[in-house]
């Protein structure tokens, strides 16, 4: 697209175009300044210089812009555009490698890559704040997402801790301070005030609204994460990773319309990325019960090369989707083929997957099957609950194999567990979830009142609860007939 395209849709007068070309040690940068408006040059220059120059070059082209459009520098931007983060040129660019690795979100092994590079980065440079910082945040995001040992949570808090001794105003060592009070400690607070400071210091930059936009919906402030998140989209319209949350939020507050506009937008970046036509697919169910989509998704990335990770995640997402369909001796069939090695990755999908193989046996009348696959779940929950004593997700899951197996005071009281550590007066995003386990381990126990009481309260809320999706999921077939339930789904079925 042309440049009066571009500056339109990210909502600027002027951008900067330019190329780096590298021969072994030397650098040549060509670099122009474009008018949007009118497609015309305000400004262009090409340097050479070795890679050891590359600050230099950064500061020069960086006051030059200045200058071109006349703008007026604060005391910290002169500091910041003039302060090199490193004077080891191998350091900043296993730096920059490490940083390439830290974008792939959902790849275990790439992350963990990135993390050598960082280490490299820092062996070289012991001052390196930049790269403690940075490190800290894929340690944080490795530990959300993957690995929640207390050796990687403490390593994500010394080098935060490491970045703000060695250059306490670097906005992102207070990004990388605020991940760890947020996907560490939970503390949501504490981790806005220090994502405050990080955009204070990267107005441009789009990863702090994104980090503010992920706990103000925490908190309950839903519009607010909405406007941070559309602001991060603005500033980096390429980025899929943003707009699926943005997606999220408007799924979450049933604001369908939105959330497809917002997962189209991301389609046209990139057509393949699993985590939009995830979405897309769940949109279809939360809106209308509509199987098709998903199915339709399934079927085209089949053919297409895809990542241990999302080969499982695949699978699992078939099997759910035969389970809604009721077709349970094919979705049994489904999740045999899923190997437990290839469930590793992720916290708690070894347990998904033998709570989802009890239930099909039980909807099949296999008793003895379905006990052998709620047993295993517990053994896996009990041991994850073990390991990982406050969090909140692991003993819900405990709750709800728990009430499968008939365990009706174990299965409350893991639930008012789960229940006190993640209120959702503490976490408006993931507190609901919880809330959606405890109706299900209602309705699992016979008791179709206590289900119906609480479905009404997510109902009126964000969440992932849906009436198209209380149609389709078997959990709810034991108070299916119930008149309270029918009188709930009643209720919400004509404002969706």
């Amino acid at each position: 697209s042309n440049i009066r395209e571009i500056g339109k849709a990210v909502g600027v007068a002027t951008i900067l175009e330019g190329s780096v070309r590298r021969s072994g040690n030397k650098v040549r940068v060509n670099v122009q300044l474009i008018d949007a408006t009118n497609d015309k040059h305000i400004w262009a220059e090409d340097y050479d210089g070795d890679l050891s120059d590359v600050f230099k070059i950064q500061t020069d082209l960086a006051r030059q812009i200045a200058n071109a459009l006349q703008a007026k520098l604060s005391p910290s931007e002169k500091d910041r555009m003039e302060r090199k983060p490193t004077e080891n040129s191998e350091a900043y660019l296993a730096y920059e490698s490490a940083r390439n690795f830290q974008s792939a979100y959902e790849d275990l092994e790439k992350l963990k890559q990135g993390e050598q590079k960082y280490e490299e980065a820092i062996r070289l440079d012991k001052e390196f704040a930049l790269a403690y910082a940075r490190y800290s945040q894929l340690e944080s995001w490795i530990v959300h997402t993957f690995e929640r040992t207390p050796a990687r949570r403490d390593k994500a808090r010394s080098l935060a801790e490491r970045a703000l001794q060695l250059q306490p105003e670097l906005p992102e060592a207070h990004l990388a301070m605020g991940f760890v009070h947020y996907y560490i400690d939970s503390n949501f607070d504490a981790a806005a005030r220090e994502f405050e400071i990080a955009r204070e210091g990267l107005p441009n930059e789009s990863e702090a609204y994104l980090a503010l936009g992920a706990i103000q919906r925490r908190q309950g402030n839903w519009e607010q994460s909405n406007a941070s998140f559309e602001k991060a989209v603005a500033l980096n319209p390429k980025d899929t990773w943003t707009m699926q949350n943005l997606a999220i939020n408007y799924e979450m507050q049933r604001n369908f319309e939105a959330a497809n506009r917002v997962i189209d937008q991301g389609l046209r970046v990139d057509p393949k990325a699993f985590g939009l036509l995830e979405i897309k697919a769940k949109l279809a169910l939360d809106e209308k019960g509509d199987l098709s989509v998903a199915q339709r998704i399934l079927d085209e990335l089949e053919t297409s090369p895809q990542s241990p990770e999302i080969r499982a995640q695949m699978v699992n997402g078939r099997a759910n989707l035969l389970l809604f369909a009721r077709k349970f001796e094919e979705a049994k069939r489904v999740i045999n083929k899923l190997s437990d090695s290839s469930l590793a990755t992720y916290p708690g999908a070894l347990c998904g997957k033998y709570l989802v193989f009890g239930v099909i046996k039980r909807a099949l009348h296999d008793e003895a099957g379905a006990r052998e696959g709620f047993m295993k779940a517990k053994t896996l929950a009990q041991d994850e609950a073990g390991q990982n004593p406050d969090d909140a997700t692991v003993h819900a899951r405990l709750a709800e194999v728990m009430a499968w197996l008939g365990e009706k005071e174990g299965a409350l009281a893991e639930i008012k567990r789960a229940r006190e550590i993640l209120p959702e007066s503490k976490d408006a995003f993931g507190g609901p979830d919880i809330t959606e386990i405890e109706a299900e381990i209602h309705a699992i126990l016979g008791d179709a009142g206590g289900a119906v009481a609480i479905l009404d309260g997510l109902l009126q809320r964000p969440s992932s609860t849906n009436v198209a999706l209380l149609k389709l999921n078997p959990v709810w077939d034991s108070i299916r007939k119930d008149s309270r339930f029918q009188a709930l789904l009643e209720k919400y079925g004509t404002r969706s």
